[in-house]
């Protein structure tokens, strides 16, 4: 018999979606017939899978500890004993903005995966359960995530949850969009006022790539994007300006893509800007990346959200060289 007392980190979710964590291994439906013949209880009753845990409950599993161990190879058996990542140079850029007990707050560098694209990447939630893996323990099966994503090549915030509870408000909170995000961003071109622009969005996934239209097509997105100038710049004879951008929806490349449209394309992007321009830079400053930075975050009040985090702000500093760009242009403007 094992008994697991269930700690902060893994309350709010349902029994059976922790069986399906703990035992990962096995065999489809073997807990839901070990809870029915109580060989699986929950606070030594009986128990059907849909009850939400809490803090201090009691799981036993009158099981052998061969059987438990044969279902849990990919857990516990296996992550006691396997090699830590490697990780790349771009994560040695990244930063803590903010931690406490439950929210764990990130200044991503470019050049890191928010998630796994392929079996082998390395993506910042590998890193995160690697910053967390003591704190966690041997026999946690809590799987931090993050609740949201930025592009590789875009720097700034990104929020995970440190226990389940946490993640399904701060999920919720993006949904919702009960969250307001802003970015900073350098794009081409002189922008002389603040605006709110909107269109629908199409998503072709033979080339991951967007395209931005006034009309409602099949399978288009309905977007937003609100904008207004902070600086502006005049570098060997163009004029360039830094944004504020507030994204309002948050679909995949949307602030990239909704700029280019418009004739502001951000300054560094090979996919939606204008490759002269990114040579020019790159050439220049060494820019090898968009200079797109998710710069702050302002919390709501939603009422399902720890008063606590009411209203809180997070921001990130600017990258080093986004900072030194906007630097060198500004002495010469």
């Amino acid at each position: 018999m094992r008994e697991v007392v269930v700690t902060v980190r893994e309350e709010g979710q349902r029994l059976d979606h922790f069986l399906a964590k703990y035992l990962d291994h096995e065999p489809k439906g073997f807990f839901y017939k070990m809870l029915r013949k109580k060989n699986i209880v929950l606070n030594g009753k009986k128990a059907v899978g849909k009850e939400r845990l809490k803090t201090g409950d009691r799981i036993r599993l009158y099981l052998s500890e061969q059987t438990i161990e044969k279902f849990r190879t990919s857990t516990a058996a296996e992550g006691e004993n396997r090699e830590p990542f490697s990780f790349p140079e771009e994560f040695h850029g990244l930063s803590v903005i903010y931690e406490d007990e439950q929210i764990l707050v990130v200044n991503k560098p470019a050049g890191v995966l928010s998630q796994k694209a392929k079996a082998e990447d390395v993506s910042l939630v590998e890193w995160l359960q690697a910053y967390l893996s003591e704190e966690l323990g041997a026999q946690n099966v809590f799987k931090a995530g993050i609740c949201n994503r930025l592009d590789r090549n875009t720097t700034g915030l990104v929020v995970s949850g440190k226990t389940v509870a946490a993640l399904q408000y701060l999920n919720r909170l993006f949904k919702e969009r009960e969250l307001k995000k802003y970015y900073l961003c350098l794009v081409k071109g002189n922008v002389e006022k603040e605006q709110r622009i909107e269109g629908y969005l199409s998503k072709s996934e033979r080339n991951n790539q967007v395209t931005v239209s006034k009309h409602q097509a099949e399978n288009a997105v309905w977007i937003e994007t609100a904008y207004s100038p902070k600086e502006h710049f005049m570098w060997k004879g163009k004029a360039y300006t830094l944004l504020c951008v507030h994204l309002i929806t948050g679909r995949p490349h949307q602030i990239r893509a909704h700029l280019a449209s418009i004739g502001h394309p951000v300054i560094g992007d090979l996919k939606y800007g204008e490759k002269e321009e990114a040579f020019l830079f790159r050439k220049d400053f060494g820019v090898r990346y968009q200079l797109l930075h998710a710069w702050k975050l302002v919390l709501s009040q939603a009422e399902y959200l720890p008063e606590k985090y009411h209203g809180t702000e997070w921001t990130a500093p600017l990258p080093e060289q986004f900072e030194a760009v906007l630097i060198k242009i500004r002495e010469e403007t």
